[in-house]
């Protein structure tokens, strides 16, 4: 439940620099080698699927955002949840689990049907992501496969994509 004090909004551009150096601090400086942050890198985030939490005095508390995908030959769209950072100070507190589940949330509302990300089970199941099957999504880079989990916002959505998991302008149709 989300603390009378704190406030999730869209992410305001003027605030993105403050974000790049909470995303240093959290995933450290070498976090864009990896694979998720290449599918990301050239593209934009979904409109209306960026949000930052702040506290009422406006301090910077977490930010996560979407990001479109495309699905093997198909092309099944999903989206990919990431990066979802807490600042240091702040965590323990429910602010991504908050943030999460208010953007996946706004993404069933907006008509999007699934979802993949890179990271931790326990974590992540919390609010519902489990594992991908082996060998049924394939990432451009290098991900180990217990760590690729997928929600489905949509019952069935998992089933409609198979192969390769690319940005929208580096799939080609």
């Amino acid at each position: 439940m989300l603390k009378p004090n704190h406030i999730i909004a869209p992410q305001p551009p003027h605030r993105q620099p403050e974000i790049e150096i909470m995303l240093d601090e959290v995933f450290g400086l070498s976090r864009q080698t990896k694979t998720s942050y290449r599918l990301r890198e050239g593209e934009q985030a979904v409109d209306g699927l960026s949000f930052i939490m702040t506290s009422e005095q406006d301090e910077l508390l977490g930010a996560i955002s979407f990001w479109n995908l495309r699905i093997g030959e198909a092309g099944t769209e999903a989206l990919l949840l990431g990066p979802l950072a807490v600042d240091p100070a702040h965590r323990g507190q429910g602010i991504a689990r908050e943030l999460m589940q208010y953007g996946l949330n706004e993404a069933a509302r907006l008509g999007h049907r699934l979802v993949i990300l890179v990271g931790d089970e326990p974590f992540y199941a919390r609010v519902g992501f489990k594992k991908v099957p082996d060998g049924q999504l394939l990432m451009p880079g290098p991900v180990d496969a217990g760590r690729l989990l997928y929600l489905e916002l949509v019952d069935g959505a998992l089933a409609m994509a198979s192969g390769l998991v690319l940005s929208p302008r580096r799939y080609k149709s």
